[in-house]
């Protein structure tokens, strides 16, 4: 097949993925990022560490992207968290497993592997031009808002890689969502997903336990029951915990009106146990003193407990062991989409054919995040974004085929 001319638009996990493999087969690569450099929400992710996959049981991995696990289970196949590790392993990156499951560079930075990958593209002949943004289509051509003005481009195809509307500092602010409407694409409305939630607590809470951790809880939603820390944020909640139940919280917010959480405030220790131990404490104690002796809560603990239940120092020692072990915390609203981890909804899968093209677009195609899917932190984003690359990347590779047959 002769060498033809593919735009990505997306410096991201997506775009970068996708531009690697079309190189790889041969065509001539052109990614475009509206920001300085690219890969930024990549590095920002790597300031934690770089959960880049996961070593859960492959079985169980493919079932975390809720509605669309029927549509990403053939591909997640094309980029498993096994293909992932060898291939940073190619690009001098070597991982190791944490105790959760998580799969991190041993380096726990994005950079060393950033600054490789973006070397293996220029030695695949890929061409990155940042500073342009897209701004939508003029007919057949892409337009771009550059330093030097509006640039037209006319690629023989396009892959769409821009990202959901999380944190647009970093350059995905969903500003594609009415270009493609215009066009009579399907979208699914972007809501946050990973993310904190307000809880509107009171002024004094805030202002003694915003930033303090909650450590060694159990949560339970809609989602499960999970065991991790969290953390108090000025007037919520957030962290990894929180994040594990937020599309449950952030549906049901949606469906109902209304969400809590139920806390365990003591996951190694029985209701019976507890009520047992606060029986024996003196009723004249402080409530704090009490719950301190008894059940061996933390300061933050015993003041989110009072912020729930105001009049828990009058519960008799059944109740209160009750409620320790589960603990309603309402929950009011998600925090803004631009404070979220990731995003939820997006083009919806339907408007793509099986090779992740436009069906009104002919010859455009799209991947990662802009998708509607979505799914916990824990690596599973990554490898997802990774994936649809791979997937639209074939995709493309074989309707610039078909069309010189």
């Amino acid at each position: 097949m002769a060498r033809r001319n593919v735009a990505v638009i997306g410096g991201g996990p997506a775009g970068l993925m996708a531009a690697e493999h079309l190189a790889g087969q041969g065509h001539a690569v052109t990614v475009y990022d509206a920001m300085p450099t690219v890969g930024r929400k990549f590095m920002l992710a790597g300031k934690s560490g770089l959960n880049i996959s996961h070593a859960e049981d492959y079985a169980r991995f493919v079932t975390r992207y809720g509605a669309a696990n029927d549509r990403l289970r053939p591909v997640l196949d094309l980029m498993t968290p096994d293909a992932i590790r060898s291939w940073a392993a190619g690009l001098g990156t070597e991982t190791f497993v944490g105790s959760s499951g998580r799969i991190f560079p041993v380096a726990m930075k994005a950079s060393p592997l950033l600054r490789a990958w973006l070397k293996r593209l220029e030695d695949l002949g890929v061409t990155i031009l940042t500073r342009h943004r897209w701004t939508g289509f003029d007919g057949n051509a892409l337009r771009f808002e550059t330093s030097e003005g509006i640039k037209h481009v006319t690629p023989d195809a396009t892959l769409l890689a821009l990202g959901g509307a999380s944190w647009p500092k970093l350059g995905s602010d969903a500003a594609w969502v009415p270009w493609l409407e215009a066009e009579g694409i399907a979208i699914t409305p972007l809501r946050p997903a990973n993310c904190g939630f307000d809880c509107d607590f009171s002024e004094n809470f805030n202002s003694r336990f915003s930033g303090q951790p909650v450590k060694s809880v159990k949560a339970t939603s809609a989602a499960g029951t999970t065991q991790g820390e969290f953390v108090i944020s000025r007037g919520g909640i957030e962290g990894s915990l929180i994040y594990a139940h937020s599309a449950a919280l952030r549906d049901a917010l949606d469906r109902d009106g209304h969400a809590a959480l139920s806390l365990d405030l003591t996951p190694g220790r029985t209701a019976e146990r507890l009520a047992t131990d606060l029986a024996r404490q003196d009723r004249k104690a402080s409530l704090s003193t009490r719950l301190k002796k008894a059940a061996n809560l933390d300061g933050v603990k015993i003041a989110l407990l009072r912020e729930v239940i105001p009049e828990a120092s009058h519960l008799d020692a059944s109740a209160l062991a009750n409620l320790i072990k589960a603990l309603p915390l309402a929950v009011h609203r998600p925090r803004p989409i631009a404070e979220a981890i990731s995003t939820a909804g997006g083009v919806c899968l339907d408007a793509l054919d099986a090779q992740f093209m436009l069906t009104s677009r002919p010859g455009t195609f799209v991947a990662g995040e802009m998708l509607d899917w979505e799914a916990p932190t824990g690596g599973y984003l990554l490898t997802a974004c990774f994936a649809t690359g791979i997937a639209a990347a074939n995709g493309i590779d074989r309707w610039l085929a078909a069309g010189e047959a």
